[in-house]
């Protein structure tokens, strides 16, 4: 199995990075022998938005059939799940440890993200439940507002974009998910004809 953990450092031996999106390198581990296939510096971790999003895809395009991470936000989370990539949490130890306890069964699956959206928070950008996909309309606050689960801290209202800005971002993320969709939809024909 062609694993993917969030390391500090681009090495079996380094800890595993608490973040998944912006953690600074991947370690793509096969966890049959324990043999480190590469690591590489995450070359989405500088971006300003949209990078839980390009990390998913991304793990989908280099065949990984599961991740192991500290902590994963909710669109991330979202792209694993749709893209049919298991997520394990292991908040401390070596990279090479958290494959070693991934293979003894030994590590928990999420179920759902384990950190809170980190943008969105804003007022005006947000749509209600959201994470962008219009499942609610209104003044929202991101993914957490409104007693749907833990409160992040309530943000500033920030001065707008500019708009041609925002909307090459928005059509960036937009790009990312229909292929990434496109990926899903290819896998799911492949099964289906299985």
């Amino acid at each position: 199995m062609r694993v993917a953990v969030s390391a500090s450092a681009p090495s079996l031996d380094a800890p595993v990075e608490s973040r998944f999106g912006r953690a600074p390198y991947f370690v793509f581990v096969d966890a049959d022998t324990l043999q480190m296939i590469e690591a590489v510096e995450n070359p989405f971790a500088g971006q300003m938005s949209g990078v839980g999003i390009q990390v998913a895809q991304w793990m989908a395009d280099k065949g990984i059939q599961a991740v192991i991470t500290g902590n994963v936000g909710p669109k991330a989370f979202e792209g694993l799940r749709m893209a049919g990539i298991p997520v394990y949490n292991a908040p401390q130890g070596s990279v090479k440890q958290a494959v070693e306890a991934l293979k003894r069964g030994q590590l928990q699956q999420l179920g759902s993200a384990t950190s809170a959206a980190h943008s969105g928070g804003g007022w005006g950008r947000g749509m209600g439940r959201g994470m962008g996909m219009g499942m609610g309309m209104g003044m929202g606050r991101g993914m957490y507002g409104g007693g749907m689960g833990p409160v992040a801290a309530p943000s500033v209202p920030t001065p707008p974009t500019q708009s041609g800005s925002e909307v090459n971002e928005l059509r960036s993320q937009i790009q990312t998910m229909q292929q990434m969709l496109e990926k899903i939809m290819k896998r799911l024909e492949d099964l289906e004809k299985k």
